[in-house]
């Protein structure tokens, strides 16, 4: 196989092949709205606070103690700790890449001393890397495990993983940058393919990320030895070469083939990050067969086996999905990675074939899964995210670290530490999600208030303004900055599965008649000869609505969740306060299907809401279910039971 190094855009994913060409932070920027305003807590808060956990912790310090030759004695945290250092340096680098695209001056400062604070830590990672390129501050010294020793759940290789996508983020936000990272990653990307190549150690590693990692690095460097050896990896899963374990050896995809498998199984984030670099590998290798089967495990996998918020695996015991329909509501484990994961896989797909579905995917995590786990301020978390809370929780201890599976209020910090650092990398890279282009023209996926430039297949210049009040509001309008020519081009814009009866209008620059069309859910595309000054505007349904699960899902049937464009809403008990329900048995509320939800004048939702014991009744507030347990313990559910008409007390 042949990679080219390429002056790729400022993306987290580059296929050199696709339906789709992802346009990246140099050339779509988040102005406003929900989207830009978690970005700017994300890049003031949330990075300040995992460096300062990170370095309390002793994760940090880790890289010191390799360094000065005097580990086993004083390492801390669990035996994956160092990737938890690589996912922030690649929230940082998207981040430096995000203020690269702002012009105050505010930002450059912010930029200027987020580079100070990156080069500082590149500095000690590259001084714990072993002189042939390993790197790892667990395992290879006199009186730890010998290298890559417990592939079952050592993490060697999920570590270096995330290296090397902490690499690429680097490489692509900032080419040539003096500090050292991508060389760092380079060394030990040559040691893995040396190590775990051909003729060498024919396994692979207990949490897949590598592969990803690898094909990812590989093509932003333009060495196809990385794709080869991703692909290796890819392959190898399903032959056995881990040792079995209570749940199976399906726990870490490694009982049956990537080709042969139906639907995701196993640990969720694993199963995500898997099928995110085996989608790599088959687009890079022109692999259809195996794109295709990662296509239909994803649709058996979204319809069977994922929560309403886009959440996935149902399994506390081994963070894993359950079987097909097990989705109980208040035993959902849904991991915040898992729901980062799943983001991945999703978008590779939407490069690869166009289909809005991916997209509508995509949307539902962000919404309800990644940004449920931080709190507002960017200082707290989730690690798990249940949909039912029966007890109010606890408040976390500000000062202490938490239980990983805990969900009963946010905490600062968990002993296995992952969705924080994944959160930020995913939000700081956000605008990389948003928009694509083709030979046609450019498509818009999510939306948010954006600015978009980019420069067609023919050479012509296309410059957008995007205006939107998403998800509070359904209208998405679309200006034309710049057109570049007479020729026509293509706008497309994502019409999300729920939204029947959106309409599509077109307002050209120098007046005259407005085209107002339906607009089906998939894609509503306008083709024209654009001029600067066209306005093209979508107009969604976002009114509150019943969602009915399916009726296969046994733990949640005769319920119903209430929706407004892609948000989730919640039953949350401080919202019962001062109502007749306040005080009410939680398990005895009830939802009256037959009056609708609504919206309510200060923009929140509202829905009937019965004690079916004693039949008092009143019109309750819902919360989006990202921003629940904002205000302080209490209980909570998504899936609402319908109310009954039964005589009271049945």
């Amino acid at each position: 196989m042949t990679l080219t190094a390429t002056t790729a855009h400022l993306v987290p994913v580059a296929p050199s092949s696709g339906a789709l060409r992802p346009l990246g932070l140099d050339e779509v920027r988040i102005t406003g709205g929900f989207w830009h305003r978690r970005q700017e807590v994300n890049g003031t808060n949330t990075l300040d606070h995992i460096e300062g956990w990170l370095e309390r912790e002793g994760w940090l310090g880790n890289f010191d103690l390799a360094a000065a030759g005097t580990l086993p004695a004083g390492r801390r945290g669990r035996e994956f700790s160092d990737s938890e250092v690589y996912k922030y340096l690649e929230a940082v680098a998207w981040e430096l890449g995000r203020l690269g695209a702002l012009t105050d001056p505010h930002a450059s400062e912010r930029a200027s001393a987020l580079e100070a604070r990156f080069h500082a830590i590149v500095a000690r990672v590259a001084a714990a890397q072993e002189p042939d390129g390993y790197l790892n501050t667990r395992f290879g010294r006199p009186g730890q495990g010998a290298r890559w020793s417990d592939l079952e759940w050592g993490h060697e290789l999920y570590c270096l993983g995330h290296l090397f996508q902490a690499a690429v983020a680097r490489h692509r936000t900032r080419p040539g940058a003096d500090d050292g990272l991508v060389d760092v990653a380079r060394r030990a990307a040559d040691l893995v393919c040396e190590v775990f190549g051909d003729g060498g150690i024919e396994r692979i590693c207990g949490h897949a990320e590598v592969e990803v990692g690898l094909a990812e690095l590989g093509r932003a460097l333009g060495e196809p030895r990385y794709l080869t050896q991703a692909a290796l990896f890819v392959e190898r899963h399903g032959r056995g070469t881990l040792a079995d374990i209570e749940w199976g050896r399906s726990y870490y995809q490694d009982d049956i083939s990537v080709r042969d498998a139906t639907a995701l199984r196993g640990h969720s984030v694993r199963a995500n990050y898997l099928a995110a670099g085996a989608a790599d590998v088959a687009i890079e290798t022109g692999d259809d067969e195996l794109l295709d089967a990662l296509a239909r495990q994803w649709d058996a996998t979204v319809e069977r086996r994922t929560y309403v918020t886009g959440g996935q695996g149902s399994h506390h015991q081994d963070e894993a999905f359950g079987d097909d329909w097990e989705l109980p509501a208040d035993r959902a484990y849904s991991e915040t990675c898992a729901g980062v994961a799943s983001v991945m896989f999703s978008w590779r797909l939407l490069l690869a074939t166009g289909d809005a579905k991916y997209a509508d995917l995509v949307e539902r995590t962000l919404f309800n899964v990644v940004e449920t786990s931080p709190a507002a301020d960017g200082r707290a978390f989730y690690y798990a995210n249940t949909l039912h809370q029966r007890v109010p929780g606890a408040a976390a201890d500000p000062d202490a670290v938490s239980p990983r599976a805990h969900s009963s209020l946010r905490a600062p910090w968990f002993d296995v530490s992952c969705c924080p650092p994944n959160t930020a990398r995913t939000f700081a890279s956000l605008a990389g999600y948003l928009a694509t282009a083709d030979a046609s023209g450019v498509q818009l996926h999510q939306y948010a208030p954006a600015r978009i430039r980019t420069t067609l297949d023919d050479g012509h210049e296309v410059a957008l303004a995007v205006s939107t009040d998403y998800p509070a509001d359904g209208i998405v309008r679309v200006e034309v900055l710049a057109s570049g020519g007479d020729a026509p081009w293509t706008l497309s814009l994502r019409v999300p599965a729920w939204a029947a009866g959106a309409s599509l209008s077109v307002r050209p620059a120098g007046g005259g008649g407005v085209e107002t069309r339906a607009a089906a859910p998939g894609t509503a595309a306008v083709e024209r000869a654009f001029a600067a000054g066209d306005v093209v505007e979508l107009s969604l349904p976002v009114a509150p609505r019943f969602t009915a699960p399916d009726p296969r899902v046994d733990a949640v049937r005769g319920c119903l969740v209430v929706e407004r464009g892609p948000e989730v809403f919640a039953l949350e008990t401080v919202d019962l306060v001062g109502t007749p329900l306040e005080g009410a048995d939680f398990a005895d509320l009830h939802v009256d299907a037959t009056a609708p939800p609504r919206d309510l004048p200060d923009g929140g939702v509202a829905a009937a809401i019965v004690d079916r014991r004693t039949g008092a009744r009143t019109e309750a507030p819902l919360v989006p279910y990202h921003a629940w347990a904002e205000r302080g313990p209490s209980q909570m559910r998504v899936w609402v039971p319908v109310a009954e008409r039964l005589p009271l007390g049945e």
